[in-house]
């Protein structure tokens, strides 16, 4: 009983979901693209009309990635539209670079995973903590070959025909 409290069922899979984080948007792309070898959790620094446009669920990650500028950490290419109700002369541009806040250290590690290995930095998801914070989950990624894209619908695919065998018994 106490574990129902604790997690909830997502309805699409039968992965346990945390109820106090409240995802906006997901990269589904990032996941078929690459292989992720790690994921960390950090801040974004976002406008107030941008806040308002996150809870309307009005964000697109597809095209996003991660790319370190001067010893920070910067979303580009995320896809954050503006509301009606904003402010006429004060309507930010929809693709701009956005500051993502870590610590110096994990900056550096990234930084070098990127530079040395050849590795990328994406965006997984955006959503809110239990605090109200906006959050982007960001993972260190490597690329996947054809060949493994393939592998992975293969075994997309006989996971779906097993599950549909097991509900038909």
């Amino acid at each position: 009983m106490v574990e129902n409290k604790l997690l909830a069922k997502n309805s699409k899979s039968n992965k346990q979901v945390n109820p106090k984080k409240k995802i906006v948007a997901t990269n589904k792309k990032a996941r078929f693209d690459y292989f992720i070898l790690e994921t960390l959790e950090v801040g974004i620094e976002l406008k107030g009309s941008e806040v308002k446009a996150l809870r309307a669920g009005r964000v697109n990650l597809k095209d996003s990635f991660v790319r370190v500028m001067r010893s920070e950490l910067f979303l580009l290419n995320a896809h954050i539209s503006f509301l009606e109700t904003t402010y006429v002369h004060f309507k930010p541009n929809e693709r701009r670079a956005r500051k993502l806040l870590a610590h110096k250290k994990e900056i550096h590690k990234l930084l070098g995973e990127t530079s040395t290995k050849g590795r990328t930095i994406v965006a997984l998801s955006i959503y809110f903590n239990a605090r109200n914070r906006a959050k982007v989950e960001i993972a260190l990624a490597e690329g996947k070959d054809l060949h493994d894209k393939r592998e992975t619908i293969k075994r997309r695919i006989a996971d779906r025909e097993a599950r549909a065998e097991l509900k038909r018994y």
